[in-house]
């Protein structure tokens, strides 16, 4: 599945999550008892440890909330992707998520900014919500 990335091994319980991404779709888990939604996939809620939990479609949208360039990685694949912007967003239905920011120089982002999210083999990312023109300052190469 990892297709030149790497992505956690697949089990049963997380099946749905990465089949999901691999069709386009960014899945959470939305719990029954207290209404919360939760990223990473787990079998109970966080929150009030209820079972009663369903996957569930995230909407892609989230804002950054914090991130690092990482211009140093020597564990294959990372190598050879820097440097890459490593990154924690709040997506829209209320879980924070450790992802990868795309398409998008480091000069360019800011706390707050709307992002959505795209595919890369498999694995979620998430870019500008609001394409930034070509050759801005803030689009990198591809």
């Amino acid at each position: 599945m990892s297709a030149g990335f790497d992505v956690p091994e697949v089990d049963p319980f997380t099946r749905p999550y990465w089949d999901g991404a691999a069709q386009g779709r960014l899945l959470v888990r939305r719990c029954g008892g207290c209404g919360r939604a939760h990223h990473y996939p787990r079998e109970f809620c966080p929150y009030c440890w209820s079972e009663d939990v369903e996957w569930e479609r995230a909407s892609g949208r989230a804002s950054l909330y914090t991130w690092s360039v990482v211009h140093r990685n020597d564990l294959p694949p990372f190598g050879e992707r820097v440097p890459y912007v490593a990154a924690v967003v709040d997506l829209a239905e209320g879980p924070r998520m450790m992802t990868e920011v795309v398409e998008c120089a480091e000069d360019a982002l800011g706390v707050g900014m709307e992002l959505e999210v795209a595919f890369r083999a498999g694995v979620p990312v998430f870019r500008p919500r609001t394409p930034l023109p070509p050759g801005s300052p803030g689009v990198s190469p591809a």
